[in-house]
């Protein structure tokens, strides 16, 4: 049977619900959010003599949730057209209309006999062979359908989202013994494909598997602090990013989670445990105590930390949870710390705290770490069937670098229980066997796969066919040549793949080196070449740090050689013999977007941040992408109309003057840098096979090099209406003198010069004009001190 979803509905329009609504319409599924009807009027609405029976009235709740997601950050939704997607309606009128919709999201308060009810009432109305599911983050699936029918237990599963749906990219999928095998089948299929999640199948257990696990790790960790005497900041200092967790760490994703949301979740596991795992999720006093207070975190304006105005401005205070008062905020710094930074990879800095016995840092987070290893070890075959599953929840869940298992093996398995026995632990038979039976690690590589334990054995894992793992081919393959920039590897199918990885992937000589030679080696031998990487960001631009060095040192002669280098590059890459797709996510910037402006199409993440920022950093982008993105927004002009050049300058003058990023693929689309030919994956993981399929599909196509043609520019006509755009701005005190002077060299590149409206330049000229404007400005001293504060503080400057 082929299974579709076309139409969705979500009940309950709260923060997941409104959330859950809003990553369906992302996904173009047009979806029905219901709540209940409202018991009072507002004032506003006898204001305006409504009564309880007007629709505005009994679907407030929903409309008013819908309403809101306009206005959240981060954003819901990766366009704000996507909310004419979410229709509202209420619980009273419209359970109907859930014979209208393919998939139905129960997403009501946590508690059972509600859950019961709704779905009860769902079953009523649902069409025959529908889904329906569950977003409880922990009560049991099995319960909630008992009473239902034959045909909706059939199609009946949990489909745990985390929150922001849009971002979190865990989906726990959990099936009853009654879910058909076809109907879990699709939903992992889907969820993965459609909705770009990363799914895992957990079991009908407390808190299913990334929040059984995360929560007992931030039980155990404060459980820490309180026996051995570390401060919140403390913590915080050496349980984020140095062992592979979110900067937020342990106290702020408290802070950010929301404490009452927290114990919620610690109390549903509290009251279905026995014994010493029921002791582990207790809830200290001091936490019980905050949450009488109203102490909530981020939303109710204190938690852990305070933020406090002083003399010297912003402050950030930690809780004492002793005294329940606020103090200045602490960090460890140690010599395990120390020597931790200076390792290169998560799994040797872990390694060096884990093994810093006596050391105050390296002691915490061998103290949080083993806990949590021993407890996923023993609840593996409760929670989930295999490591994979564990592990692969709690980093898409909890944005751990490394899930338990993988933990595990970085510090050492064996090593690591010889010291947990040392220290009185008991370790779980099953690892005792794996050890017993000569094997060292949960996971273990060869041949371009991965394996792991199982039931006495090495299992392969199992991918999707559209995750491409460079790593994993780079050990299958030899690579084809590499320097410290970047490397060109073998996709396979005839398709090469440009990789960078310079740090933060900054684009310099190496890079610009790698790229003449994909393009040569690619033309010869390849059908042709995706630029990707997976890396935290595609590109964030141009090597800054070089860049200033040399202007400071007056070398300009340097710089400009550089500049040349890399818009000839990007030239060469444009007139490719062979079709070229760019593969950006995350942060593309500047130099990033210049690389793919200029390719023949660009393959997007949903989470891509593309924008041409240099004004930022007191220049204006010098690798072609003012040319490019003038071009590209020509080209996507109706056809039918005749072109508006002064309009299309004016757009592109303001994208790049006010240094306007993207917070979405498709707002890259918005905003011009995407057009037609491009297109998006949803699911980040499968973005590098996509782009290899369009290089194929353009291949297969019998593709051609791009003509080489000329360009009408505004001319000196169109330079002076963006000048004075610009000198308003500077006028009403939204631009600095030296916002105006950027702005004046950028007009002067995009308007062609003085010339004539409508004179046809080619690219050539416009690069010339490009070079020469960006030279002049790396030379001022105030784009000097912008550069400088932007690699000290990693923001913008403005002077």
């Amino acid at each position: 049977m082929n299974h579709k979803i076309k139409r969705a509905a979500v009940l309950g329009s709260g923060v997941m619900g409104a959330g859950i609504a809003a990553h369906l319409a992302n996904v173009g599924i047009p979806t029905l959010m219901l709540d209940i009807v409202p018991r009072e009027l507002t004032d506003a609405e006898m204001k305006k003599g409504l009564t309880l029976e007007e629709p505005a009235v009994r679907n407030r709740i929903a409309a008013e949730n819908k309403k809101a997601l306009l206005k959240q950050k981060p954003s819901p939704l990766t366009s704000k057209q996507n909310i004419e997607l979410i229709e509202v309606g209420n619980f009273t009128d419209d359970m109907e209309r859930l014979s209208e919709v393919d998939w139905v999201i129960e997403v009501v308060v946590e508690n059972l006999d509600i859950k019961k009810k709704v779905l009860a009432n769902v079953d009523r109305h649902r069409k025959e062979g529908s889904f329906v599911s569950s977003n409880t983050s922990g009560i049991s699936i099995e319960a909630m359908a008992e009473e239902c029918s034959d045909d909706f237990k059939k199609h009946f599963l949990g489909t745990h989202f985390f929150n922001p749906p849009r971002y979190l990219k865990l989906l726990e999928v959990i099936p009853t013994k009654h879910t058909s095998q076809e109907v879990l089948s699709f939903m992992k299929e889907f969820g993965e494909n459609i909705l770009g999640k990363g799914v895992v199948e957990a079991k009908d257990t407390p808190n299913f598997i990334a929040n059984r696990i995360g929560t007992y790790g931030l039980l155990i960790t404060v459980q820490q602090m309180l026996e051995k005497g570390y401060s919140v900041g403390e913590v915080d200092s050496v349980t984020g990013p140095m062992i592979g967790r979110p900067k937020s760490a342990t106290f702020r994703t408290l802070d950010v989670v929301g404490l009452d949301t927290f114990i919620h979740v610690a109390n549903n596991v509290y009251d279905q445990v026995k014994g010493e795992e029921k002791r582990a999720f207790e809830v200290p006093d001091f936490m019980k105590k905050m949450l009488e207070k109203g102490w909530l975190g981020s939303k109710s304006g204190q938690g852990f930390f305070l933020k406090k105005k002083g003399e010297k401005g912003s402050e950030i205070l930690q809780l004492n949870p002793e005294t329940l008062e606020y103090e200045k905020r602490g960090k460890l710094k140690t010599k395990a710390t120390e020597l931790a930074k200076q390792e290169k990879g998560t799994q040797r800095k872990l390694k060096a705290l884990v093994h810093a016995e006596g050391d105050r840092a390296g002691d915490l987070v061998w103290s949080v770490i083993k806990p949590v290893l021993l407890y996923s070890a023993e609840l593996y075959g409760e929670i989930a069937d295999d490591v994979p599953s564990i592990d692969e929840a709690m980093r898409w869940g909890f944005g751990w670098e490394l899930g338990p298992f993988e933990i595990w093996d970085s510090i050492g398995v064996q090593s690591s229980i010889e010291r947990m026995k040392k220290e009185g632990e008991t370790i779980p038979a099953w690892v005792e066997d794996m050890l017993e039976k000569g094997n060292s690690s949960f996971y273990k590589k060869g041949n371009g796969n991965v394996y792991f334990y199982h039931d006495g054995d090495y299992k392969q894992q199992q991918f999707n066919e559209k995750v491409i793992h460079l790593n994993r081919l780079k050990e299958e393959r030899e690579v084809i040549k590499k320097n410290a920039g970047a490397s060109l590897i073998d996709l396979g199918d005839g398709v090469a793949g440009l990789e960078f990885h310079s740090r933060s992937n900054a684009i310099g000589l190496d890079i610009i080196q790698m790229i003449n030679y994909a393009v040569d080696h690619v033309d010869k031998n390849f059908e042709g070449l995706v630029i990707g990487n997976q890396a935290k960001n595609f590109c964030v631009g141009a090597n800054l740090g070089m860049i200033l060095m040399e202007a400071q040192d007056f070398n300009f002669f340097e710089i400009e050689m550089v500049v040349k280098g890399f818009q000839d590059s990007m030239m060469k890459l444009k007139y490719s013999d062979k079709p070229v797709v760019a593969a950006p996510f995350g942060m593309t910037l500047g130099g990033g977007a210049e690389v793919c402006l200029p390719a023949d199409a660009i393959q997007a993440s949903q989470e891509t941040y593309m924008g041409l920022v240099e004004t930022g950093v007191g220049l204006i982008p010098g690798g072609g992408g003012n040319k490019e993105l003038y071009i590209k927004q020509i080209r996507n002009m109706p056809k039918d109309v005749e072109i508006d050049l002064q309009k299309v300058a004016n757009s592109v003058f303001e994208k790049i003057a006010m240094a306007k990023v993207s917070t979405s693929g498709e707002e890259a689309k918005d905003n011009g840098f995407l057009d037609e030919k491009d297109a998006i994956s949803v699911n980040g993981d499968h973005l590098l096979y996509d782009a290899k399929q369009k290089v194929l599909g353009l291949a297969g196509a019998g593709y051609q090099a791009p003509k080489r043609t000329k360009i009408p520019v505004v001319g000196e006509q169109g330079y002076a209406t963006m000048v004075l755009g610009a000198k308003s701005l500077a006028l009403s005190g939204y631009a600095s003198e030296h916002d105006l002077k950027i702005a004046e060299k950028l007009a002067y590149v995009l308007a062609g010069g003085r010339l004539k409206q409508g004179t046809l330049v080619d690219e050539q000229y416009l690069l010339d004009l490009e070079r020469e404007a960006f030279l002049s400005l790396v030379g001022e001293p105030k784009s000097q001190a912008r550069m400088q504060h932007m690699l000290m503080k990693g923001k913008p400057l403005r002077n």
